[in-house]
Order: structure tokens, then sequence, then C-alpha cells
């Protein structure tokens, strides 16, 4: 069985095949998850796609729930860069949210059995797959943090806003991926963008303190 630390030593990868060993065995279980599913991925077939041994494998991972894990932080990673390149800092935010937000769905439509795993295969890997998925929207809340408060003078939208927003569109793609309609993923860009406006809205009504999100 893992044992899991609490803060899982994960590092993000290049979002194309990248030649050193650690990137091509999450490619490896990419490819594998991607023709089999999770369940049954082995590390057989983990090397096999990856090109390289079995003690390869356990130089860099312990298991393959570790890879899976490693895995959904790099495509995570790689999503919001996606999203980052998609914003243009030095035009209104409200004005370009919308397309940017779908072009972050759009990507994450373009590997359905992998955005199917990913989403939910992390719950059930403990406090490994726990543990990385709160990174993962903490990532994700202060980059809505950072693109809707541009500026110190005009913040909108504080930690717990930026992460209401993070949970409503999770909670969207699970559902689209329940209902086999990840082809549609980017059709959820309008109301994503909406939650996110209407978020800013009430914390500036509101008035709430903005602190950093803890990492």
């Amino acid at each position: 069985m893992l044992t899991t630390p609490s803060e899982p030593e994960l590092q993000p990868v290049s979002p194309r095949f990248g030649t050193d060993h650690r990137h091509r065995l999450l490619e490896g279980m990419a490819h594998a998850v991607a023709l089999k599913g999770y369940a049954d991925t082995t590390i057989a077939d983990i090397v096999r796609e990856a090109g390289v041994s079995r003690r390869t494998f356990y130089e860099h991972f312990r298991s393959r729930t570790e890879c899976l894990v490693a895995l959904y932080v790099a495509a995570s990673h790689n999503a919001l860069k996606v999203l980052e390149d998609a914003i243009d800092f030095g035009t209104d935010w409200d004005v370009q949210l919308e397309s940017a937000v779908r072009a972050f769905l759009a990507h994450l439509a373009q590997n359905p059995v992998l955005l199917r795993t990913l989403f939910l295969e992390m719950p059930g890997l403990g406090e490994a797959g726990l543990a990385a998925r709160r990174r993962v929207h903490q990532d994700m809340a202060r980059f809505i943090m950072s693109v809707t408060n541009p500026r110190q003078e005009t913040r909108l939208l504080d930690p717990d806003m930026a992460m209401a927003a993070v949970g409503g569109i999770n909670e969207w793609i699970l559902q689209a991926i329940e209902r086999s309609e990840t082809a549609n993923l980017a059709d959820l860009a309008p109301r994503s963008a909406a939650l996110i406006r209407s978020l800013a809205r009430r914390s500036e009504v509101q008035g709430n303190r903005v602190v950093a999100v803890r990492a």
C-alpha cells in the first residue's frame, strides 16, 4: 500500500512528450489509461507505453497510484497554462474571461478518457489524491484572483470566492463527465464566466478583506 506524505513531491511536466524518464512515464501512464482505463492499467502497461524498464519506473514512483497522482498534477498544470496563455493582462479581464475559460475547457475535452479517469479517480486515491486535488484547486484560485485583481486598489475577488468559483466549475465538469457530454465541455464557458463575475461582484459589495491563499 502506498504511504502518502501530506505534501506529495509532484512536479508539473511539459504538455509535449518529454525526453527524460519521468516525463516518458507520465506520458506512458496517460496513453495506457486512455486505452484501458486506470483500473485495468498495470505497471507493465505503463513501462511498455513509456519505452522504459520496470526498474526505471520504481526509480521515480513507488506505485501506479503515485504515478497517476503525478499525472493529474501535470495535466492540471498544462490546462492551467492554456488558461494563462489565453489571458491578456493588458485588456479588461471581464471582456476576455469567457473566451479564456472556453480555451481551458476545450483543452480538457481533447482527451475524454483521460479526463474522466483523472477527475473520477482522484477522490478514491486517499490522502495523496485529495492533497493533489487541493493544491491544484488552490493554484487555479490564485490564478483567478490574479486575473480579477490586476491592481492592488481594484481587488474584486477574495480567496474564498475564488475557491468557490473553482469548486463550481469543477462540479460542472464532473456532471459533464458523468453524462458523457465532455465533447461539449466548452459550452460551460458562459456560465463559468458568469459565476466568476457574480462572485467578484459579491466580494465587492461585501467588502471582504483579501488575503493570500495558503499553499
